[in-house]
C-alpha cells in the first residue's frame, strides 16, 4: 500500500473553485473592458463587476485577455 502525496493548497483551491460569486467566460469577455477602465481609475471595479476577480483567478484564458488589455490601456494613458 502506498500513500498518496498531499496536494498543495492551490490544487485543492482550484478543485473546489472560488468561495465567492464568479461570472462566466462569456460575461467576462463582455465586460472586461469596463472592468479594466474602472480598475485603472480606482473606481470600484470589483464592486461594479462583481465576480470578475474570482473568475480571473481561476480562468487562465480570461486572465490573459484581462492582462493584455490592462497593459494596453495603461500604456495608452
Amino acid at each position: 500500500m502506498t500513500s498518496a502525496e498531499p496536494q498543495p493548497p492551490h490544487k485543492l483551491a482550484a478543485l473546489l473553485g472560488p468561495a465567492e460569486p464568479e461570472i462566466g467566460c462569456a460575461e467576462c469577455f463582455a465586460v472586461v473592458d469596463r472592468y479594466v477602465e474602472l480598475e485603472l481609475r480606482g473606481d470600484g471595479a470589483d464592486r461594479e463587476v462583481a465576480g470578475m476577480r474570482a473568475h480571473l483567478a481561476g480562468c487562465p484564458a480570461c486572465a490573459d485577455e484581462y492582462l493584455s488589455l490592462r497593459e494596453l490601456v495603461a500604456r495608452e494613458r
